[in-house]
C-alpha cells in the first residue's frame, strides 16, 4: 500500500476509538455505534497496528486509555469535529446559493451584530449564515471562517485588517444605584462600588487619570470576564461600570442604565474587519464588509 494512503485515517475507526475512550468499555461503544463488540475491538486493534501505539490498557473488564491514547484522543476529537462540520457545510451548500461564515467577539455579536443581521439578510435572502464567537485571532484555514470582527491592533497572521470603528466608553449606572448614591462630580465615584472587566483591568484607572484623579481605589470592585455579565451587573445596581456605548444601546434607550458623565474614554485599540489572505475577492464577503461599514457609519 502507498505510504501516504496508509497514513490517511479511517474515520470509522477513529469514531470507534473516541467512543471506546469516552465509555471506557468496548461493549458500550459497540452499542452506541450499532456494531458488535468484536467489531469495535478489531477496529481498535487495526488503529493500534496502524499507529504503532498501544492505545488502551485492558484492566479486568474495563479498558483504560494508555498514556499514548490520552495524548492521541484530543487530536482525534478535533478531526472528527472538523469532519462533521465539513459535512454540515456541504449539505447546507447543496440547499442554498451562498454561505457566509462569520467570527465575532461574543458580546459584540449578541448585542450589536445579531440584532442588525435581518437588514443584511433582506438584501441577500438566499444566504445562509454561520456566526461563531472568538475572542482571539485564529487560523482562517483551520477554522473555516470567511470574515472576522477583531478588537485590538490591525495585526492578523495570514490575514488583512480594515478599520471598522473606535470605541466610545462611558461610565454608566442604574437609576437605583444613582438614587442611593448620588454623584455630583467625578471624585464621588472613587468610593465605588466599581465594576471591572477582567480583560481590561486598567479602564477605571485610565478614566480617572484622564479626569485628573488618581487613587488605588480605582482598582477595587467586582470583576467579570465578559461584557455581557458586566452589563447585567450594572443594570442590577451592583456598581458603576465603564461600558462601550454600542453594547448598551437598548439599556440606555429604555432607561435601565444612565450615563453618569458624558466623558468618553478613548482606548488604544479599535475594531477591525479581518479577511483571510487570498480570499478578499469573494463577492459575498465584500458585500458583508461594505454592509458592516455602512451600519457602523449609521449607528456608532
Amino acid at each position: 500500500m502507498d505510504t501516504r494512503r496508509r497514513l490517511v485515517p479511517d474515520i470509522v475507526t477513529l469514531q470507534a476509538f473516541e467512543c471506546a475512550a469516552r465509555h471506557g468499555n468496548f461493549t458500550r461503544a459497540a452499542e452506541e455505534l450499532n456494531l458488535t463488540q468484536s467489531a469495535v475491538s478489531r477496529q481498535i486493534s487495526d488503529l493500534e497496528a496502524q499507529t504503532g501505539m498501544l492505545l488502551f490498557e485492558r484492566i479486568r473488564r474495563r479498558v483504560v486509555l494508555s498514556d499514548a491514547g490520552r495524548k492521541f484522543l484530543p487530536d482525534v476529537q478535533k478531526l472528527l469535529h472538523q469532519s462533521e462540520q465539513l459535512m454540515v457545510r456541504a449539505v447546507t451548500a447543496g440547499s442554498s446559493s451562498a454561505l457566509l461564515s462569520i467570527a465575532t467577539l461574543p458580546t459584540f455579536g449578541s448585542r450589536w451584530l445579531t440584532p442588525r443581521l435581518h437588514d443584511f439578510m433582506a438584501s441577500h435572502p438566499n444566504t445562509v449564515l454561520t456566526v461563531g464567537s472568538r475572542t482571539q485571532p485564529f487560523d482562517f484555514d483551520e477554522e473555516g471562517f470567511d470574515i472576522a470582527i477583531h478588537y485590538g491592533q490591525p495585526v492578523w497572521a495570514r490575514g488583512t485588517c480594515t478599520f471598522l470603528c473606535n470605541e466610545v466608553i462611558v461610565p454608566v449606572a442604574s437609576p437605583r444605584l444613582l438614587a442611593s448614591k448620588p454623584v455630583a462630580n467625578h471624585a464621588d465615584m472613587l468610593d465605588g462600588p466599581l465594576l471591572h472587566i477582567t480583560t481590561r483591568p486598567k479602564l477605571w484607572t485610565e478614566w480617572f487619570e484622564m479626569n485628573r484623579l488618581a487613587s488605588d481605589s480605582a482598582y477595587r470592585g467586582n470583576r467579570f470576564d465578559q461584557f455581557s455579565m458586566l452589563i447585567e451587573a450594572a443594570v442590577s445596581g451592583l456598581g458603576f461600570a465603564l461600558l462601550p456605548k454600542y453594547l448598551i444601546e437598548t439599556e440606555l434607550k429604555s432607561g435601565l442604565l444612565n450615563v453618569v458623565f458624558d466623558v468618553p474614554l478613548a482606548t488604544e485599540n479599535s475594531y477591525y474587519i479581518a479577511l483571510p489572505e487570498g480570499r478578499q475577492d469573494n463577492v459575498l464577503v465584500q458585500a458583508f464588509q461594505s454592509w458592516l461599514l455602512e451600519q457602523v457609519g449609521q449607528n456608532l
